[in-house]
């Protein structure tokens, strides 16, 4: 049995990282993602050519090989494809003492992102579990993490 993670009206403070561990946004080549999660939204990259999903940092796509890619919003759900809990104390960068999840999520729109919980939790999510994602607010940065879980 997993436990619930409660919604969030809005983005919140991160109570995992500290804030320094935050990427320079405009700067970042993941400018456009941030650009949407601050939106509340969450755009990942497809094949400009072919509309195949890419990986964040993927500059080639396997099915055309083309090096174009354009950014879209996507759905936010998706499902646990594997998830471990995480035992990691490094006190500066990581606030929590306590084992926390990391979720590898199989997106609606076929991407998977490795994230955690916008929430702190002591369990994994069930692997095939429906999830929801939300934002976790990192400086100035949004950045997905699973909100809700659907199946409970």
């Amino acid at each position: 049995m997993s436990a619930v993670v409660k919604p969030t009206e809005q983005t919140v403070d991160d109570w995992l990282l500290d804030p320094s561990l935050a990427p320079l946004a405009a700067d970042d080549p993941l400018a456009p993602l941030y650009r949407a999660t601050n939106r509340g939204e969450l755009a990942l990259p497809f094949c400009a050519a072919c509309a195949q999903t890419l990986d964040l940092d993927q500059e080639i796509c396997d099915n055309c090989g083309s090096t174009e890619s354009t950014w879209r919003t996507v759905e936010l759900r998706g499902t646990v494809h594997t998830a471990t809990l995480m035992h990691r104390c490094e006190p500066g960068l990581v606030r929590t003492q306590h084992p926390y999840p990391i979720v590898d999520v199989e997106l609606a729109s076929g991407h998977r992102l490795i994230m955690t919980t916008t929430l702190p939790m002591s369990t994994t999510p069930a692997i095939g579990s429906a999830v929801h994602i939300g934002f976790r607010r990192l400086g100035d940065v949004a950045i997905p993490a699973i909100d809700t879980l659907e199946d409970e």
